[in-house]
């Protein structure tokens, strides 16, 4: 078993304020658009959806910290700081120069990275004085962190939960309703835009897009109540980078500095929460460090999408977003996933990849599996099939280092551990998975239909 290191801080080392990317950037990130009249968004655009402050942190482009409140503090202190470690039993298997650590987000009370925001939405809600909050969710994560949140608060919660991960993860969807959640399978008939869903492929299995239609057309339509996103927004990204704040001074107590930083991708939560904070210092030209967003391969919006204003949504009711994009339309694979199987990326990691400041990498979902497994058995803990394809990305890099006989310092985001997702590793070990890879004309098909706005 591993003899890896921890690197651990206090509860005073917890960051007082979160990073906003978005005024450091070399390019700022276009404007969001109402979809109506095409003009940029503004606060009050967004509250009829969002709480007054997540629409404020949301269009906020120059404060480049925003407070975290004591009372959100406090409740980080529950599991945060969270540890870093040092792989070392995976760095013996693949035989490397490299060294690898990882942010280990899987000791948070649901096991994910999602509570660093669920936390501070549901805080917002409740000050405004809000009684119920809906949202979606993929694979679970967010859904259960949301639910724990909102419990936390006294807020009712409605989940819409993506059908495929409804039916595969029913453990997620047990989380969620011991928190007081109800979790609604999607598309479902309890909404307009569930229904023409379903209407038009009655054996449609789901996806992110349909999910968060269902969830803003309740929030619209139920008095009081405001809808949660889990990933993919400004500010969802801005309150992730407690992560990556944290990450720097363990790393500093490390003595070491990350050439490479890697999370994997699916709107953008968990990346840029560990990425973001480290970029700062590529933009004051103090480092020189590479970022990479590890994706599925059946799901490639940076790799292989296109930059266009698109819906964060399959039903049209989202702001028009600047993105990388499949196009919201996009049916993605049955992958287990669920998380990552989300058509577009936020708007600020899109700006940063078309201006060459980050990189991404497709990963097959057997390549992930593999990764997850190894992973598993040189550090005795149990990713998340999301994670493990940040696993992969850094198993690729810590080979390169061999290859090229270079010591190597690689850093990535464990964002959730895999203990409630064993059905998926049953299939991996049974051969039953397989790798997904999108045509080319599937992908110029759905991005055909979207308004040129870019």
């Amino acid at each position: 078993m591993s003899d890896s290191k921890k690197f651990l801080l206090q509860e005073s080392d917890i960051p007082t304020a979160w990073y906003n990317i978005i005024p450091a950037m070399p390019t700022k990130p276009r404007p969001f658009l109402h979809p109506g009249t095409k003009k940029p968004l503004t606060v009050d655009d967004l509250t009829p959806i969002f709480s007054e402050e997540a629409s404020r942190q949301e269009l906020n482009t120059t404060d480049e910290w925003i407070e975290i409140p004591e009372e959100v503090r406090d409740i980080y202190k529950i599991w945060r700081p969270t540890p870093l470690v040092r792989a070392r039993g995976l760095e013996k298997m693949l035989d490397t120069p490299a060294h690898i650590y990882f942010k280990n987000e899987s000791v948070s009370p649901v096991g994910s990275h999602k509570l660093n925001s669920a936390i501070p939405q549901a805080y917002y809600c409740k000050q405004e004085g809000v009684t119920n909050i809906t949202t979606e969710t993929g694979a679970g994560q967010w859904g259960a962190a949301l639910s724990l949140a909102s419990r936390m608060m006294g807020i009712d919660l409605a989940v819409y939960m993506v059908k495929i991960s409804y039916n595969q993860k029913p453990y997620r969807r047990s989380i969620m309703q011991t928190y007081g959640a109800e979790v609604i399978a999607s598309p479902s008939m309890s909404t307009k835009a569930g229904r023409k869903i379903i209407t038009d492929h009655p054996n449609y299995q789901g996806s992110l897009g349909t999910a968060i239609s269902e969830a803003v057309e309740l929030a619209l339509a139920t008095p009081n109540c405001k809808y949660a996103l889990g990933s993919v927004l400004n500010h969802v990204a801005l309150h992730q980078t407690v992560i990556g704040l944290e990450a720097e001074k363990q790393m500093e107590m490390a003595g070491e500095y990350p050439d490479v930083v890697i999370g994997c991708f699916g709107g953008g939560s968990n990346f840029s929460g560990i990425a973001f904070p480290f970029m700062r210092h590529n933009f004051a030209g103090a480092h020189s460090t590479r970022f990479i967003a590890a994706e599925p391969e059946s799901c490639p919006k940076l790799t292989r999408g296109v930059m266009q204003y698109d819906f964060g949504d399959e039903a049209g009711y989202t702001p028009l977003i600047p993105m990388l994009t499949l196009g919201h339309n996009f049916s993605p694979a049955n992958i287990h996933a669920g998380g990552l199987r989300y058509h577009g990326a936020g708007s600020v990691v899109s700006q940063l990849k078309v201006d060459g400041l980050m990189d991404a990498v497709d990963i097959p979902q057997l390549e992930s599996f593999d990764a997850a497994t190894l992973f598993a058995r040189a550090e005795g803990l149990i990713p998340a099939p999301e994670s493990a394809h940040a696993i992969a990305a850094a198993i690729r890099e810590a080979k390169a280092a061999k290859e090229a006989g270079e010591q190597r310092v690689i850093l990535f985001n464990l964002s959730g551990h895999g203990l409630i997702d064993m059905t998926s590793y049953d299939r991996y070990f049974a051969g039953d998975l397989a790798n997904y890879q999108i045509p080319d004309s599937e992908i110029a098909a759905n991005v055909e239909t979207l308004e040129k706005l870019i």
